[in-house]
């Protein structure tokens, strides 16, 4: 009797629980948050952090991505109860969660008793425990361990209306070296290429005596080795990482509602992997966003946001974001006052829905007690927490208006990371950086253009009148066509200094550059040369200099028309062509074969846009210092939001008022203190 009427009780709660979840609001369309380690701290110091939570206007935490010997302190025992008091004791504040499987930390017992989980390091020794990722990405027995873990998350949180979507792992970084990822290796090169004559030929292995009689010879290079084989190997890496995360991403969507999302949280520019591979199972794309030593630099942070948001084509989320300081740079330092609002602002205006800040509260111990937080280590607020409160505050007027809203750009910029990983193997001048490269070109057109895609070659392009590709030094048969039926549909493509010089399989296209499409461009590149000293040119984008790099071009049609020319330097460039640019139908195709400085990049940029008819949406110029971001919604309604990320006072003059989100009324003329933010609306 005592038994059925305990079993009725609870069943009466469970009813009255689930009843209550029922009611339960959607989240604001743009979100606030904060990493929170609940399992770090008494539970009866929960409520005071979740009160200050609520004061400073978040609504969102992650939670449990490092909490798997709380979560399995044993094999098979699991301890779920606290993480769904946690997550209640966070709804009831209205503030939601994202759960994170805790795979990238797994306890001693597991790495104890299963020691082959440990990964293996470039040296042969094996990782150890005591950090985090010390996991082999490929072994089916940490796969299976991980795997029953998130499946016992999901079974217990699928259903739960405060979780609002899941982060698988962690960070996704450490390769493995061991014999099982070799012979994994050597199974997935047999797969992709059938037989070792395809292999052989196609990596052209009778240099050096390369060729392979075996599938079990092929062993696994980094940094120097064959081409194919280097960039074979990091697309493995990239394909182990998804088969990875999908392991848990599978059992999660069968056990979890439709409108939980899936991401992992990335690393902006850093390329262990190919993200694109990675994300196309996500259902959103997220990064962690940090400054490091120093201060916000716009143009590159900007650029990861734009090529983060590029993985999916749609909005993002900053999943991590500094509160002023880190602990891991050379030199700590804080951003100034009013960065982080500011900066907060700039991910809005890029394309996030999402800032959440890493992390809540500084750990007593462990690797990163130095880390900036927002509350300190005896639980009370630090200083910047009341500017966190007041963007919290903002985003809060400002979601009913963003809803539903995105950055839409004229002008799209390709990014590769096979080209990437290329042109790092062999720069051929030790200073030449493939990202900086893009950026020298995404600063002066996002400057002019107010917006900017970053996105893969093989990413749908009818909707740009601009595309640019500098570095795409790694491209198929099958992109090169892309790019040519884009330019043949009307477009205008820009390709950068060493587009297009390899195939797919890293080997030199015999045409020489830019490959496939020397024919579409009526010209080539005779000869390429790495610099000591910078090369004088001149032409339609002024006086100026290549830097580290030149290319002679020749024009080989009398419709290819000749932009810039070299001076007087190595006696070979002396005088010929640095770009060159060819009109087809109604579209265009031009090759940079120079690295131009900023002054010499901005003209370049003001032509590009002017020959693709692209305009600032709006009709005004960026006033300096002040970034410009327009993110659009249903029915013509355009957001405007406004930084100064200047030292300096500015006014910014629209072109018709507009309604100021922030403050209330019509403006006309906007004033911006250092690291001030303006949002307005125009419907």
């Amino acid at each position: 009797m005592k038994r059925f009427l305990l079993a009725f009780l609870v069943a009466l709660f469970l009813l009255d629980l689930a009843q209550s979840q029922t009611n339960v609001p959607a989240p604001p369309p743009i979100l606030l948050g904060t990493a929170w380690y609940p399992e770090q701290w008494p539970e009866s110091r929960w409520d005071a952090d979740l009160d200050l939570m609520q004061k400073a206007g978040i609504h969102m935490v992650r939670v449990g991505e490092f909490a798997w010997v709380r979560m399995e302190p044993s094999e098979g025992t699991y301890d779920l109860d606290w993480l769904d008091h946690a997550i209640t004791a966070a709804g009831k504040r209205g503030i939601y969660t994202v759960l994170g499987t805790p795979s990238a930390a797994p306890p001693a017992w597991l790495t104890q008793k299963y020691p082959e989980t440990l990964r293996t390091k470039e040296d042969g020794r094996k990782d150890q425990h005591g950090n985090r990722q010390q996991f082999d990405f490929a072994n089916a027995t940490y796969r299976e361990l991980a795997r029953k873990i998130a499946e016992q998350m999901a079974k217990r949180f699928g259903h739960n209306p405060y979780v609002i979507g899941w982060q698988i792992d962690n960070e996704y970084a450490n390769q493995s070296f061991g014999d099982d990822d070799r012979k994994q290796f050597q199974d997935w090169l047999r797969d992709h290429y059938k037989t070792l004559d395809n292999l052989n030929n196609r990596w052209t292995t009778q240099y050096w005596s390369e060729a392979y009689t075996d599938w079990s010879q092929i062993p696994i290079q980094i940094n120097y080795g064959n081409p194919g084989l280097l960039l074979n190997w990091m697309r493995f890496v990239s394909d182990t990482w998804r088969s990875y995360q999908k392991n848990q991403l599978d059992v999660i969507r069968a056990n979890s509602d439709p409108r939980q999302f899936i991401t992992t949280n990335m690393m902006g520019w850093f390329d262990g992997f190919d993200h694109y591979t990675v994300a196309q199972d996500l259902d959103l794309a997220a990064w962690d966003d940090y400054v490091g030593q120093g201060h916000l630099d716009v143009v590159r942070n900007g650029a990861t946001h734009d090529l983060t948001r590029g993985f999916k084509r749609k909005n993002f989320w900053v999943m991590e974001t500094q509160p002023g300081s880190v602990n891991w740079a050379h030199i700590n330092n804080a951003l100034d006052k009013g960065e982080v609002r500011a900066m907060a602002w700039h991910d809005i205006g890029h394309g996030a829905d999402t800032v959440s800040y890493w992390q809540w509260r500084s750990a007593l111990n462990g690797q990163e007690q130095y880390h900036g937080t927002l509350v300190g280590p005896d639980g009370t607020p630090v200083p910047l927490y009341d500017e966190v409160a007041q963007v919290g505050q903002e985003f809060a007027k400002a979601a009913p208006v963003l809803a539903g809203t995105s950055p839409k750009s004229q002008v799209a910029i390709l990014h590769s990371y096979d080209s990437r990983w290329a042109i790092n193997w062999q720069k051929h001048n030790g200073d030449y950086d493939p990202v900086s490269e893009l950026l020298s070109y995404y600063g002066p057109l996002r400057q002019l253009a107010q917006s900017v895609d970053i996105v893969s070659p093989t990413a749908p392009l009818d909707d740009y009148k601009l595309v640019v590709a500098p570095g795409l030094n790694v491209a198929s048969e099958e992109i090169a066509k892309h790019l040519a039926d884009y330019v043949q549909n009307g477009g205008h493509l820009v390709l950068g200094q060493r587009s297009l010089m390899k195939d797919e399989d890293n080997t030199l296209w015999p045409q020489r550059q830019p490959g496939p499409l020397v024919d579409l461009l009526g010209g080539r590149v005779e000869q390429y040369y790495a610099l000591t000293e910078p090369v004088p040119l001149s032409g339609n984008w002024g006086e100026s200099t290549s830097q580290q790099w030149a290319e002679l071009l020749s024009a080989k049609s009398p419709e290819t028309q000749v932009l810039m020319k070299y001076g007087k330097s190595n006696g070979w460039l002396d005088g010929q062509a640095a770009a060159i640019t060819r009109r087809v139908g109604k579209g265009a195709i031009t090759y940079i074969g120079a690295w131009l400085d900023p002054k010499a990049m901005s003209a370049a940029a003001k032509w590009m846009l002017q020959e693709s008819n692209v305009a600032p949406p709006l009709g005004w110029s960026q006033p300096e210092g002040v970034e410009i971001s327009l993110r659009y919604g249903k029915n013509s309604k355009v957001v405007v939001i406004l930084v100064n990320h200047s030292q300096s006072p500015q006014n910014v003059k629209l072109l018709s008022p507009m309604t100021d989100v922030l403050n209330g009324g019509q403006k006309l003329v906007v004033p911006l203190e250092p690291y001030g933010v303006g949002v307005f609306v125009q419907e």
